[in-house]
């Protein structure tokens, strides 16, 4: 006989929430996660804080949710990167 669903017991607030220094050490953990492995795909010299600048291009009204951030680092694409790169060139300004 199957057994009813019961509810899932609540967490208190503390539990669920991460402080702003917890979320701003996973991020910086997830996207160096993404540069080992872009780096183990060949692209030697990419680097954690390149990894976020191209991801938090798209975030110009504020910060999604975790879960968000989360999937757009980890979904990277090394194509997309490379592209955000060359432009990023285009874009700095030239010294002579």
């Amino acid at each position: 006989m199957r057994q009813p669903l019961r509810p899932v017991p609540s967490r208190e607030k503390s539990d669920i929430m991460m402080s702003e220094s917890e979320l701003t050490q996973s991020i910086e953990d997830l996207c160096n996660s993404k540069a080992e492995e872009f780096r183990m795909y060949g692209y030697e010299n990419v680097t954690g804080e390149q990894v976020w600048a191209c991801v938090s291009e798209n975030y110009k009204e504020g910060w999604p949710r975790p879960h968000r951030l989360a999937n757009d680092i980890l979904s990277l694409k090394p194509n997309r990167f490379m592209n955000w790169l060359m432009l990023s060139v285009y874009k700095s300004p030239r010294i002579d």
